[in-house]
């Protein structure tokens, strides 16, 4: 039990910089309040003592603004930073070394008895406000973005933004580790540099057009050359600002 209990608090101090003292984290982080409590009620649930299992359940969430059903199947290492708001179902499984935020809600999208919560396998971070609805994976090693709501699978390795949740890239090994800022995630929210996924794609055509563009320039200004006239009217038909298009998308 309490090699289990330094084990989190080391998570904690892993995931959190702002964390000085192993008093302080014991005594002020509901996160781990919450997990500690959930174990109890965890091994109530596991106990046929549904009833008491959920009271303490209950109590915690009256604490700590955390709610996780006894029922849930939580690995090791679980970490829910800040907290308020976090909400996990009866049936949702959660790996190894999992980082949660404030606001995340692992949730089910069926009244069917049975398996209809997500499962977080090993070493995934949910941002903040995110929604995993339904019986889905989220592979290991992905992240979520704040505020996405995710209804399908999520591939392992990958990170994914947006409602509904979109996959913006994947890499792999150490890669995909060292390059995770740069491919639009954040815990809070996608970082000011960074652009919704479909705007992404919308920029990168509109890159291309202007590359088309300059191509086509320097192949009317080779056929002049030989000689070859080009109406005016052909010649600027196509024109187009792309500056301007892309505010439109921004």
């Amino acid at each position: 039990m309490f090699r289990r209990l330094r084990e989190d608090i080391r998570s904690v101090f892993d995931r959190d910089p702002a964390a000085r003292t192993s008093w302080e984290v014991l005594t002020c982080y509901p996160g781990v309040h919450a997990l500690l409590m959930y174990r109890l009620s965890h091994w109530l649930w596991h106990f046929r003592f549904r009833w008491l299992g959920r009271l303490v359940s209950h109590f915690a969430r009256f604490l700590t603004g955390i709610e996780i059903h006894p029922g849930a199947t939580i690995g090791r290492r679980f970490f829910i930073d800040h907290g308020m708001g976090v909400v996990i179902g009866e049936t949702a499984i959660i790996g190894d070394d999992v980082t949660l935020y404030h606001g995340v809600t692992l949730g089910g999208t069926s009244w069917n008895k049975g398996r209809r919560h997500p499962t977080l396998e090993n070493a995934v971070v949910i941002g903040a406000g995110a929604q995993i609805l339904g019986p889905i994976t989220v592979g290991a090693r992905s992240k979520v973005g704040s505020n996405a709501v995710v209804v399908k699978d999520v591939p392992a390795g990958t990170t994914a933004v947006g409602n509904p949740a979109r996959i913006i890239d994947s890499e792999q090994g150490l890669l995909r580790e060292e390059k995770a800022g740069q491919m639009g995630f954040s815990a809070y929210a996608l970082a000011g540099h960074q652009d919704d996924p479909l705007a992404k794609a919308i920029h990168g055509l509109l890159d291309h057009a202007v590359e088309t563009d300059r191509r086509l320039e320097a192949l009317l200004k080779k056929l002049e050359g030989k000689g070859v006239c080009v109406e005016d009217e052909l010649a600027t038909a196509d024109k187009f600002d792309p500056k301007y298009l892309s505010k439109l998308v921004d």
